[in-house]
């Protein structure tokens, strides 16, 4: 039975989105499609705006990176709480607990179709957990499911003439995102920059994808093209 690792970014559950309610009932028919087919799911969800939210508002009275991280932390559970109960709404055998940790993750896979997760510890984004989650549970590849439709050599939100990537090599994101360090709580890159580094020393494909249109996500679970950047060795 092939796994897949799922990096759902907040941003995908963000509130002043009028259609979430439909993306989320959208997104709970495509794991159940990809279940049904034989795949199992293990889904890791960002913050997102709360988790920016409460970080910006403890800045003023907080300096250490590691205290804010947790406050982002909370946040990506809660999230996570909200697509594991959806999932499970939805007649999938989901595993009961939100993990705190990647071998607890790894090892509710063993026993569940479906596992859902937040963040872990401080100094690791829920990119970087999705994608070390990957590695440890044997998965055949990871997808990071973000608000961007691909890769770009800069942010075209604010560069409209950046390059976008339908392939790129592991080594040829890492250059993108640059090195493999954490980064200040509460700010995102497309993909982890740390997230990245493990995916090269392992060797672990990537597909990076426009969440927001679960058709695409589909599309990488069920293994066709998608509109998007495959990331490989």
């Amino acid at each position: 039975m092939a796994t897949v690792v799922v990096a759902l970014g907040g941003s995908l559950l963000r509130p002043e989105v009028d259609e979430r309610h439909n993306w989320l009932q959208s997104l709970v028919e495509v794991i159940v499609a990809s279940v049904e087919s034989g795949s199992k799911i293990a889904l890791v969800v960002g913050g997102g705006a709360p988790a920016r939210e409460g970080i910006e508002l403890a800045k003023p009275f907080i300096q250490d990176v590691a205290h804010l991280d947790r406050i982002g932390i909370a946040a990506t559970r809660l999230n996570a709480t909200i697509v594991r109960e959806a999932l499970a709404e939805g007649g999938l055998a989901v595993s009961r607990k939100i993990p705190e940790s990647i071998a607890g993750a790894s090892l509710e896979l063993e026993n569940y179709d479906v596992v859902v997760m937040g963040g872990t510890e401080p100094g690791h984004t829920t990119d970087a957990v999705a994608i070390r989650l990957a590695i440890q549970s044997g998965a055949e590849k990871c997808v990071i499911a973000t608000n961007v439709s691909r890769v770009y050599s800069q942010d075209p939100r604010t560069n409209p003439e950046a390059e976008a990537f339908d392939g790129l090599t592991l080594g040829e994101l890492q250059e993108i995102v640059g090195p493999p360090e954490h980064a200040e709580a509460g700010t995102s890159q497309v993909v982890d920059p740390i997230g990245v580094g493990e995916a090269f020393d392992h060797g672990m494909p990537l597909d990076v994808l426009d969440g927001r249109d679960t058709r695409i996500i589909k599309k990488s679970l069920d293994g066709e093209d998608f509109e998007g950047t495959r990331v490989r060795v």
